[in-house]
């Protein structure tokens, strides 16, 4: 994707404090950076680096390496001069002094409106300012001096302000970029995070001190509603934007000090499309995953953790028919369903412990609601057995789960604390492995293989299962090895469609396969487009499509 020259131009112009970085860096290094609005994956195939891209005025990023320069991420935007501080400061204690008699705000857009009009209440705008230590310049004795500033340190200042106190402060640019999966800090060191196109490296934010590091976790934890203490070091939560986050409060747990991690959330869903169009998965195999879910198979996403099988399974969703009643249940916040009758339920593990809401609960409530589909953020421990017990019941189960191998997921299930007995096993009817590998040099997501539940042999005392998709990591292909004997298919999915000969079922699979292929060949990433098409084609056939297959 060639570099928008003009549009460096155009951010430069209406951000001083970029063209300023952008000489600084030149000056530097004598490579001027590309300057690209969106950016493209196969830039993370570049051995070398040197890319800037907005993330919402006046924030951009900048990633850079060379041959000798290992790669970082650079945050650019307006700067707080050391001159500027001592003004900053004195404003910030006028807003703190004045906000005791203002109405609590009701919402962000209100606290921010009140937190500007405080602002210019505390200032008065001069262009020859002479008192830049603040000290009184004209009022009485029972009136707080206004602060003079010039119009450029009044937007610095209020800009500043808005960061610290309404939004997420030093994290703000990193939770803003759409391209960054995870984020990291341990200790007061400089924050790392893993990037969607160039992976991991180490970021500019950091923490000056411990006591910063100390007060912003706090703060963080508070803002989530869920305190952390001495007393509660660890603690779970989710951000305003959906974002999963785990925080580690007491250095004696945490020995480098407070430390958190978190897990973005995207404002959009990866697409089922899109994860073909990466090879994640094939689109064969994403349309036996649509087969399963539109005829009620349960199906349970495993891998290890970032194998991305929780975004495969938020992937999968509109696969489910588009007029089922949708019960979800979760520890954090994070699956985005995007059917009308969608019953959305989370854990509560805080407060005393009779108020306390976990999954187990929320799994025996959702029996009571006869939903078409129960989606499980991610089965740990005795809820596992409601899950079975709920599709002994007829009512089909998504979830994720720890597992390497459905042996390791049998003996997981059927151990301690789970406890499902090993006859009840064959109710989950997929089990869909996918890891993170890494191929000549890069970290890639694969659907290693997916297996299918075919029943208990009570002669050898275990499930019998069948391996019907599995990479080949020699060339990064997948292959279908269930063609015409594959159990779901044949003796669940066909039998349910009334065919007198199952092997019609092998078209079907065929038709979804051109139709998510066509998708990819046209570029229909969009989650709200993929959704739409799927089901338009449940309603109608093909005749729902908007293009011929």
């Amino acid at each position: 994707m060639p570099a928008d020259e003009a549009g460096l131009k155009k951010a430069m112009r209406k951000n001083p404090h970029l063209l300023e970085y952008v000489q600084e860096f030149v000056r530097r290094h004598r490579s001027p950076p590309e300057f690209h609005p969106v950016v493209d994956r196969k830039m993370g195939d570049e051995q070398q680096v040197n890319v800037i891209y907005p993330i919402g005025d006046p924030l951009f990023v900048h990633v850079f390496s060379t041959a000798s320069i290992p790669i970082s991420y650079k945050s650019v935007q307006p700067p707080m001069t050391p001159d500027l501080q001592p003004k900053y400061r004195r404003v910030i204690q006028q807003v703190y002094n004045k906000a005791v008699y203002m109405d609590p705000h009701e919402s962000v857009e209100k606290f921010e409106k009140n937190l500007l009009q405080l602002i210019d209440a505390s200032t008065k705008i001069s262009e020859n300012v002479t008192d830049g230590d603040g000290k009184r310049i004209f009022g009485d004795l029972f009136t707080e001096p206004k602060i003079f500033v010039t119009q450029h340190e009044l937007d610095l200042i209020k800009y500043h302000a808005k960061l610290a106190i309404v939004l997420a402060g030093p994290l703000e640019p990193l939770l803003r970029d759409p391209y960054i999966e995870d984020i990291h800090c341990i200790g007061h060191d400089n924050v790392s995070i893993v990037h969607k196109i160039f992976q991991a490296m180490p970021t500019d934010v950091k923490f000056e001190s411990m006591e910063e590091l100390d007060n912003y976790v706090r703060a963080l934890s508070e803002r989530i509603g869920r305190p952390a203490s001495m007393a509660r070091p660890i603690v779970d939560g989710t951000l305003p934007d959906g974002s999963r986050i785990n925080l580690i409060y007491a250095d004696d747990v945490s020995v480098k000090g407070p430390s958190f991690s978190i897990r973005k959330f995207a404002e959009e869903p990866i697409s089922i499309t899109h994860l073909i169009e990466w090879n994640t998965i094939s689109a064969q195999e994403a349309a036996y995953i649509w087969l399963c879910l539109e005829e009620g198979m349960s199906i349970f996403f495993c891998g290890e953790t970032a194998s991305g099988k929780t975004t495969t399974m938020g992937a999968a969703l509109p696969f489910i028919k588009y007029d089922s009643k949708v019960y979800t249940a979760e520890d954090t916040i994070e699956m985005q369903v995007p059917h009308k009758v969608w019953q959305r339920l989370a854990t509560r593990d805080f407060g005393p412990e009779e108020s306390r809401v976990d999954t187990f609960s929320l799994l025996k409530a959702a029996l009571r609601s006869r939903p078409n589909f129960i989606i499980v953020g991610e089965i740990r421990g005795k809820e596992g057995g409601v899950a079975f017990q709920a599709m002994q019941t007829g009512h089909p189960v998504l979830s994720t789960f720890h597992a390497a191998s459905t042996r390791k997921l049998i003996q997981r299930f059927t151990s301690d604390p789970i406890n499902v007995p090993i006859t009840f096993i064959d109710n989950l009817n997929v089990a869909f492995f996918q890891a993170g590998v890494y191929r000549e040099g890069k970290f890639l997501r694969r659907t290693m293989f997916i297996d299918e539940i075919v029943g208990y042999n009570e002669a050898l005392g275990g499930i019998m299962t069948r391996t019907i998709f599995l990479w080949n990591a020699a060339d990064d292909s997948h292959m279908f090895k269930g063609m015409n004997n594959s159990y779901i298919l044949e003796e669940k999915i066909a039998v349910k469609r009334g065919y007198s000969d199952k092997r019609k079922i092998y078209g079907d699979l065929a038709l979804r396969t051109k139709i998510l292929e066509e998708m990819v060949s046209r570029k229909i990433f969009k989650y709200e487009k993929v959704t739409e098409i799927t089901k338009e084609f449940q309603k109608k056939g093909v005749s729902g499509l908007p293009f011929p297959v």
